[in-house]
Order: C-alpha cells, then sequence, then structure tokens
C-alpha cells in the first residue's frame, strides 16, 4: 500500500478530515501514514487521534508514525507516495497578529490576509523557503510524491513548488461548495445542476450553471440583486453582499466568500468611503477573530477527541482521499485543482497558477483546457496575478526591491496607500518578522 506523509500533522481537527477520510475509504485499506510537525505536544495529540481513528476505521491495518521536527523530516517523506501539506509559518502569535496590526497603522485595513493583500504578501514570503527545504527533501527521498498542497497563499505557494520541480496541485475548499452555497442562499433548488468554474484560487468565476439544461443565471441574478437591494434598504445584512455586488457589475459569481475578496480589489475597504464596510456587512480583522475563537475552543475539543475512545469519522467533501484513491485505483476522479496555467485559460499568464477542473486517475493530475474567460475576468484574475508572481520571485531571490514591486502592484494595498507608504510599510514588515524571514538584500 501506498505511503501518505502529513506535514502540518498538529493541525489536529484538519488531519482527522483528510486523513480520517483516507481511513474509511476500503481501498486504502492498509495505508502507511506519516505524521510530521514541529510542535510535538500538537503531533502526540494528531497521532493519538489518528491511531483511535484506525483502530475503529480499519482494525489497526494501516500503519502511523510521527516525526517531529526539522531532523527528523527527511525520515517523515522517504518512500512517501503522497503528501498533505497544511503548514502556517508564524501562526497566529506572532506572525498573524503582525500581518493586520501594522497595516493597520498606515491606515490600511484588511479581513483575512491569507491570500492576496499585505498581509498574503508576507505569509508567503515566510512560508515559501520553508517550502523550498521541504522541496529539496522531497528531491532527495521520494522524488516522485504527488504534493497535496491545501496551505494558503495557495496560489504562490503552488506557483513556488511547481518552479522547484515538485508534483503539485493545490486544493481549496470552495470550488466544491460554491454551486450549492450560491442557490441555497437564493432559495432554489440545488438537484441536477451542471455547472462549470475556472479562474484562480479564491477568485475562480461560475461560468456557467444550469439545472435540467436550463441557464439559472437570470433568475441567479434578479434574485441576488433583490436580496442586496432590501439589505441596502435596512433589512437583514448576508453574507454575500460583495459576490452579488460583483456580480452584479461583473457578470458572474466568485467561488470564495465576501470577506475574502473584499481585499481582492479596490472597490471596498476604502477610508475615503468608510461606509461601504457596513453597508456591504464586510467583516473587518475577521481572521484574527477566527484565530482567537478556535484558539479558545481547541483546549475543550482537544479532550473530547483524544478522550473519545470510540471516535469515528464521516468522509468529507475534501479531495485529498479520492485524489489518491483516483491515482491506486485508475478510476478517474474529477477535481477543481490549482495548476501550472500553459495556455488552459489562454488570456491569463502562463506562468500563472490556474484552477481549473482537473481529471485525475493513474496518469496523475491532468487539467482540463478552458480557453478564454470573458474580458472583465481576465483582467480582474491578473489584477491578483500580477502581484502573485512577483511575491514569488521575491521570495525566491531573496531581493527586497521585489518585496515593494509586489506591494506596489497589490490593488488593496495601492488604493489606499502612497509608493513611499507602502515602501515604509514593507520596511516596517520586516523589521517586525525577524527571523521569521530571510533576509532580503
Amino acid at each position: 500500500m501506498p505511503k501518505l506523509t502529513f506535514i502540518g500533522a498538529g493541525s489536529t481537527v484538519f488531519a482527522k478530515n483528510i486523513l480520517g477520510d483516507c481511513l474509511s475509504s476500503p481501498a486504502l485499506a492498509g495505508l502507511s501514514i506519516a505524521l510530521y510537525d514541529i510542535d510535538a505536544v500538537r503531533l502526540e495529540d494528531s497521532r493519538r487521534m489518528v491511531e483511535t481513528l484506525n483502530r475503529n476505521l480499519t482494525g489497526g491495518r494501516s500503519t502511523v508514525t510521527a516525526h517531529w521536527g526539522v531532523a527528523n523530516r527527511k525520515e517523515a517523506l522517504r518512500g512517501a507516495d503522497y503528501i498533505v501539506n497544511a503548514i502556517q509559518v508564524g501562526g497566529y502569535e506572532p506572525s498573524t497578529v503582525i500581518d493586520f496590526e501594522i497595516p493597520k497603522k498606515y491606515g490600511l485595513r484588511q479581513t483575512i490576509a491569507d491570500t492576496l493583500g499585505i498581509g498574503g504578501i508576507f505569509r508567503s514570503l515566510r512560508t515559501i523557503p520553508v517550502l523550498m527545504d521541504i522541496a529539496d527533501d522531497i528531491l532527495e527521498v521520494c522524488p516522485d510524491a504527488w504534493f497535496l498542497n491545501y496551505s494558503n497563499p495557495m496560489a504562490m505557494l503552488t506557483m513556488a513548488l511547481l518552479r522547484r520541480g515538485i508534483k503539485t496541485v493545490g486544493l481549496c475548499h470552495s470550488v466544491q461548495v460554491c454551486a450549492d452555497h450560491l442557490l441555497a442562499s437564493l432559495e432554489m433548488p440545488q438537484d441536477n445542476l451542471q455547472w462549470k468554474i475556472a479562474g484562480i484560487n479564491h477568485m475562480a468565476w461560475l461560468l456557467e450553471i444550469s439545472r435540467y439544461g436550463v441557464d439559472l443565471y437570470p433568475e441567479i441574478k434578479i434574485r441576488a440583486a433583490a436580496k442586496n437591494a432590501e439589505a441596502l434598504a435596512g433589512g437583514s445584512k448576508h453574507g454575500d453582499m460583495v459576490r452579488f455586488e460583483m456580480m452584479r457589475h461583473f457578470g458572474y459569481y466568485i467561488t470564495e466568500s465576501s470577506e475574502h475578496n473584499a481585499e481582492y480589489t479596490p472597490y471596498w475597504i476604502k477610508g475615503k468611503y468608510p461606509q461601504l464596510v457596513d453597508q456591504f456587512h464586510i467583516p473587518l480583522d475577521e481572521y484574527p477573530r477566527r484565530c482567537r475563537e478556535q484558539i479558545t475552543k481547541w483546549a475543550t475539543m482537544r479532550d473530547n477527541i483524544l478522550s473519545d475512545k470510540a471516535l469515528t469519522h464521516e468522509r468529507t467533501h475534501e479531495y485529498g482521499s479520492s485524489i489518491i484513491e483516483a491515482m491506486e485505483t485508475d478510476v478517474p476522479y474529477r477535481i477543481g485543482g490549482n495548476v501550472a496555467n500553459h495556455g488552459l485559460i489562454t488570456n491569463l499568464p502562463a506562468e500563472a497558477v490556474v484552477e481549473v477542473a482537473c481529471l485525475v486517475d493513474r496518469n496523475g493530475v491532468q487539467p482540463t483546457f478552458v480557453g478564454a474567460l470573458p474580458a472583465q475576468l481576465a483582467a480582474l484574475n491578473v489584477t491578483n496575478i500580477n502581484p502573485q508572481i512577483v511575491t514569488v520571485e521575491a521570495a525566491l531571490s531573496h531581493k527586497r526591491e521585489a518585496i515593494y514591486h509586489a506591494a506596489y502592484l497589490d490593488p488593496h494595498t495601492s488604493a489606499e496607500l502612497s509608493l513611499d507608504d507602502i515602501r515604509a510599510l514593507c520596511d516596517d514588515l520586516i523589521e517586525a518578522h525577524g527571523p521569521m524571514l530571510p533576509k532580503f538584500s
């Protein structure tokens, strides 16, 4: 049976989802699982949890090993066929706090800051060097392994790994839940759907959606406009307000949430128009709030997970286990994957990482050709792709000037700050992160 190495296994709840899915698959019975993390306590928590699931779901047929610290990372990877990556370099403290608090001093506010924006840029700068060290180990001890990347910033991390020659696909939750979420929010039936999604991670587009062959977009747009109009007139606010307004102006629904997309474009979080934040229900500082909530809940969750000897698992919608199944059994499976563009979307840059439908079987991850996006959608994507490309260049070249360039190109940052302020903000962030970042010349 194949070997799966989980990097960042101290993310116990996420590890339960991915590894519980694998252990629930009859086709993967006997899977060898290697857990790796730099946090010994969280690693041990996950090991105990996975051992319990292994006993309860497979009768102990899988093997589970735990590997702590950088010195043991290579052994965790040795001979791996599949690698799941779920690391967050710097964690909530100090790095996420830095990503939010220092920009605030310049009047720059964020919601999530894990994908783009000044927070996403610096999250990439501290994560890519760690991934490159992991990539060196992979090329030495398991060069043919498939790297399933769940960490953000998805596009930038995946781009860096692909440049290093690692067989990588980036995996996100937003594609598989997009159509159902949209129709549920508009109280429309969700059965017998057919849809097509393509673009970039967190800014992919629902290009087509039909039910029994009937195009749903006309009805979707009528209902979405009415729902937003009611909210703006004093009715109940809802979580899709930014997405519905973007659809009204650009014609298509976006896969990722309003709080994410509010910081990917220059239209929403604006010092000149502060009322937009309340009008469109944009939750500033949302990611730090979620982090604090999760930290508070973890103690209780930990006790529940680790003390439950009958712990079990129901398979989730995560792609990871189904990808491994498809490659091992040669039974095809379709995913929305983040892959190198190379002409898949013809009006986006070749070096971009795009999110498109992919067929998975024993041949690996095989992306499908999309062609040209509607011009306005491609143009919006490119405003995000440009800082992604330059950020990866900065991370790989260790050139400080490239960090400035990436920040200058970021849509939200450049809409709010002057070039000199952006440069000063980058300098402050570099200093505050200290040893969490490599030296930039």
